[in-house]
């Protein structure tokens, strides 16, 4: 039969144009997209074969890719389904049945970063071929057929269709790949991209190398496979791969959801914090699949707070060239999301129950894990139950665990946020260990800011020991005394929001709080060290009427030096330096010597 030359249409010039230079910067996506046409094309020819034995598929049926630099060609070859004539003519005759216009539209729109997902979402998956290809033949031939077709162009407008061999029934994709684009043919590089993007789908993916083809991946789904048929090897192995960690997986949790939303999950805990701080990244290390082909590593299919764990979703309610868009307004994935959130957590709660091993897990993760109960109200008291504290009576201890110490009168969970070196010798503990009241030592940052966001743990409200003035009775103060707070109160002021005598102090001659309805000192700490300005009025100064220093300073006339002192020695006691370190030096030089 002599060789038929088609048309593709008025507007194929200007799409491909885009195709090839719009999205040229992703360009190895096209190897993903050809492999999943194939993987595609074996499952419906394997589909069909259920109720056509004609169609069966033989042992061994892999996709094979071949390079020939020499020829700077790039082979693609599959057993699936196959094409006829008619269906090669409409398949890749026929560029983007969504239209043109709205292909071009919504690749303006488009982050740089986000296009490549446009190629299948638009129905121009092959034609990513042209990035790194000048030329492209398929020669094809549909299972249950005799003849078989060739398809090329040069995508410049044209294509041919002419009688063609093929042994077997499948497709072969060949690309004349271009100058520049000859990366492509080198086996390293095609490994690279193989594993990335097709590990682990249930077809295996063989490369020719030395005349001789090799399996790139197993062609084995292993979170699809049931618990009973993984040895723990496997997991460890699959972790390393996934999570591109050298340790072993603290805890694996491997499900299939099935009812009205099917997936398979097979996710892994570290046993271990990143080898560099530099890694503690507060991304997903999820990898969606569709179908067992890789999707992507960005669907956020876990929080933030749950960012240490790696692993594999794959599900078949999603369509294989799902968008990003789509993928974050979709609620297959909200469903999907929430069921990984539950999991992940039920895994938690039934680790707890292992004291040591858990102790371990939030050494790693615990201030992560946090962020939770700061991020997500849905889970903040879910999460809060999960974690320990150290505190002024035990070395760790649960809020139910601090909840059944509680004395009786005691209404509140008490908390002191701060630098772990300086807490057990705040002097804000003096009172409520006078009360016999326990204190949380919270000492991680994120600590100045979760207790508040959560409010209350079973009916106790969760109070900075900075902010519970309330909980002592105001003291008497002299005529003595109160002239000596105004005094200091004025040399401070700007500085403070008020100076009172202290009814809660028992051996520090002064000490800071958090002026009433401000924000707690910790939280005050942190704004600072960041640069940025804390909100709320000044702190307080509560003074020890007992103490010799503030006795020594009581009717004196001029208090400018020693104020400032004062409020300078508040400060190291909660871990701050002071405001002016040459000064103070000069300040603390001067009292020592009497002057």
């Amino acid at each position: 039969m002599t060789e038929e030359t088609h048309d593709f249409g008025t507007e194929v010039g200007r799409l491909l144009d885009l195709v090839v230079h719009s999205l040229y910067s992703d360009r190895e996506i096209f190897l993903r997209e050809l492999v999943a046409n194939a993987a595609d094309a074996t499952d419906k020819r394997r589909f069909l074969a259920l109720s056509d034995e004609a169609l069966a598929l033989a042992e061994g049926t892999s996709i094979r890719i071949a390079a020939d630099q020499a020829a700077r060609t790039l082979r693609i070859e599959d057993c699936g389904i196959g094409m006829s004539k008619e269906e090669l003519a409409e398949n890749l005759g026929t560029i983007a049945r969504s239209g043109t216009a709205a292909f071009a539209s919504a690749l303006a729109e488009k982050k740089p970063e986000d296009r490549p997902s446009l190629i299948g979402q638009f129905g121009v998956g092959f034609y990513s071929a042209f990035m790194v290809a000048d030329r492209v033949e398929v020669v094809s031939r549909k299972a249950g057929h005799e003849e078989a077709w060739e398809w090329a162009s040069d995508g410049k407008g044209r294509y041919t269709l002419k009688s063609a061999t093929r042994a077997a029934a499948g497709t072969t994709i060949l690309l004349h790949v271009k100058p520049e684009a000859e990366e492509f043919l080198e086996p390293l590089r095609l490994k690279t991209i193989i594993r990335k993007w097709a590990d682990h789908i249930a077809l295996p993916i063989e490369l020719e190398e030395d005349g001789k083809f090799a399996p790139v991946t197993e062609g084995k789904a292993l979170w699809r496979r049931p618990k009973s048929e993984v040895s723990a090897e496997e997991y460890a192995d699959f972790y390393r791969h996934v999570g591109h960690s050298f340790d072993e997986p603290w805890a694996t949790i491997h499900w299939r959801a099935e009812g009205t939303l099917e997936f398979s999950a097979l996710l892994f805990i570290p046993s271990s914090k990143p080898f560099f701080p530099g890694e503690e990244t507060r991304e997903s290390k999820i990898r969606l699949h569709v179908k067992r082909m890789f999707i992507t590593d960005q669907a956020e299919l876990l929080p933030s707070w749950l960012s240490f764990v790696a692993g594999v979703v794959d599900t078949e309610d999603l369509p294989l060239n799902v968008s990003r868009e789509i993928l974050q307004s979709t609620p297959v994935l909200d469903k999907i999301r929430k069921a990984l959130i539950n999991r992940v957590l039920t895994e938690l709660k039934a680790k707890a129950k292992e004291p040591e091993a858990f102790k371990t897990f939030l050494e790693n993760f615990g201030a992560v894990l946090k962020e939770g109960v700061y991020e997500d109200s849905g889970h903040g008291a879910e999460i809060a139950a999960l974690l320990r504290f150290a505190s002024t009576k035990e070395e760790s201890t649960t809020l139910d665990e601090y909840i059944a110490r509680m004395p009786e009168g005691q209404e509140a969970i008490y908390y002191l946020a701060g630098d772990a070196a300086h807490l057990k010798a705040s002097p804000q503990l003096e009172g409520f260990a006078a009360k016999g009241y326990e204190v949380l030592l919270l000492s991680d940052p994120i600590d100045a800011f979760w207790p508040a966001r959560l409010g209350s743990y079973k009916e106790k409200a969760l109070t900075s020991v900075s902010q519970a003035g309330s909980l002592f009775a105001a003291a008497e103060a002299s005529g003595e005394m109160q002239a000596l707070c105004e005094a200091l109160a004025k040399a401070l002021e700007g500085k403070v929001s008020g100076v009172a005598v202290s009814a809660r102090l028992q051996d520090s001659p002064a000490m800071l709080v958090a002026a009433e309805g401000g924000p707690d000192l910790a939280m005050q700490r942190l704004l600072r060290r960041a640069g940025r300005p804390a909100f709320g009025l000044p702190p307080k100064l509560e003074i020890n009427p007992g103490h010799k220093l503030v006795q020594a300073l009581a009717g004196r006339s001029e208090l400018a030096e020693e104020a400032a002192l004062l409020l300078d020695l508040a400060r190291l006691q909660e871990g701050e330096l002071p405001e002016e370190p040459v000064a103070f030096v000069r300040r603390v030089a001067t009292a020592i010597a009497g002057g």
